[in-house]
């Protein structure tokens, strides 16, 4: 079993061949030696929280996409004003969201309805 360094540098393997770099690429993106970044990659040498968002970056790719994968719920954690304004700004953009989606599962439900009966009368005849 994968121990989460190494989960993390193969996703960052991973995102590398899917952005079609090589070694070398992330190296002179990263200033640094192509074997200074291929001991990274095979985790000869550590990798700090800046490596990881300037990888992240070149690889136009979000931090915790290299952690987990998936985004969780974030919080912001600040103790200032401007919180409850942007945890209602959130609930108010998920909410709409949530809004639009209904009204299109509604209007698709609506449409394959009219498309049984449809179907239904064609049989008849």
């Amino acid at each position: 079993m994968m121990d989460p360094v190494e989960k993390i540098l193969e996703r960052i393997k991973e995102a590398r061949k899917e952005y079609g770099y090589s070694h070398e690429n992330m190296a002179h993106e990263l200033g640094i030696s192509q074997a200074a970044y291929t001991n990274l990659e095979k985790n000869e040498s550590k990798l700090t929280v800046e490596r990881l968002l300037a990888i992240a970056s070149i690889l136009k790719k979000p931090p915790y996409h290299f952690l987990d994968g998936t985004p969780q719920n974030i919080y912001n954690q600040q103790n200032t004003d401007n919180v409850i304004g942007h945890q209602e700004n959130i609930y108010k953009e998920n909410k709409e969201m949530l809004e639009k989606l209904v009204l299109s599962y509604e209007s698709r439900i609506e449409e394959l309805k009219d498309e049984i009966l449809f179907l239904r009368e064609r049989l008849k005849k």
